[in-house]
């Protein structure tokens, strides 16, 4: 039976944490969404979920879980503190077939049940604010690629996912979520629709995966090292970052010039200025002056 409990109620979760004797812990970034519209809006932008594997990373008391297992998914919930993980484990789905808790740090955990079992169908979470970048970073690094992905994240996070060229927010991480999916901000969420109130505002992402990647699987490596030397000092212009890594070492001065030239970008570019598709010309150019 889904444990039927008051998420957007403060005080009841105040009583609970009382009453389970558990703390809340700064550096795992707890907390506790409690607006249902926000909740349903969440359910809603995973799409079908019924009969689906769906990874849900930091459930907390299980606000989201519990609307996942109505909605028929098949939840794996990462839980990395240990109070929380008992209370999921004993009081709030302990008879729940369709639940299945992993205790411990997801950065460590997924790797092996993804290795076993390839990717869930989704993956979603209110992600702690200070590794949400990285848990998202990992999972796009490794080929972890679901259908659909929905995060709660620290909004300046959720800016730079979905940041497009000609922004001060326009990044590596932002080329590299976008290569595997199109990514789109669903809703900005208030402080006061978290208990406690976090010191920044949030916004949640979602992540829907393009029939084919951006950047073919055997250009990747290459292209996202020259993606990491371009944007290794961002005053500095395109000439001078490629220059001064990988890819000049790789290719040399005159071969990088000419790539440039070849791919229509002036030398005295700045790299958060370049779309997705000049990169994609400028990575085949740099790599063909290697052939």
């Amino acid at each position: 039976m889904i444990w039927n409990f008051p998420y957007n109620s403060p005080r009841a979760i105040i009583e609970l944490l009382e009453e389970e004797d558990l703390a809340m812990h700064k550096k795992f970034g707890q907390n506790f969404l409690i607006s249902p519209p926000a909740w349903d809006a969440i359910i809603e932008s995973l799409g079908g979920i019924k009969g689906a594997s769906v990874w849900e990373i930091g459930p907390g008391l299980g606000v989201l879980t519990h609307l996942l297992l109505k909605a028929g998914a098949l939840v794996t919930a990462f839980e990395i503190d240990r109070g929380f993980a008992r209370l999921l484990r004993t009081r709030a789905f302990p008879e729940e077939r369709g639940f299945k808790l992993v205790e411990g740090d997801f950065l460590k955990t997924w790797p092996p049940i993804f290795q076993t079992e390839g990717p869930p169908d989704v993956i979603c979470g209110n992600l702690p604010y200070n590794i949400g970048s990285v848990c998202i970073a990992r999972l796009l690094e490794e080929q972890c690629l679901p259908e659909r992905m929905s995060f709660t994240l620290q909004r300046e996070v959720g800016e730079r996912l979905t940041a497009q060229a000609g922004s001060k927010l326009y990044a590596p991480l932002s080329l590299l979520a976008q290569n595997d999916y199109e990514v789109e901000v669903l809703m900005l969420l208030k402080r006061g629709v978290f208990f406690p109130p976090p010191n920044v505002e949030s916004t949640v992402v979602t992540f829907t995966k393009r029939a084919q990647p951006r950047i073919p699987v055997n250009e990747r490596h290459f292209f996202f090292q020259m993606v990491k030397d371009l944007f290794a000092q961002r005053r500095k212009t395109v000439r001078n970052n490629l220059l001064k890594g990988e890819m000049g070492r790789l290719n040399g001065k005159e071969e990088v010039l000419q790539a440039l030239r070849a791919s229509g970008i002036a030398e005295n570019e700045r790299s958060e200025n370049l779309s997705f598709d000049s990169l994609i010309t400028l990575s085949r150019a740099l790599n063909a002056s290697r052939q």
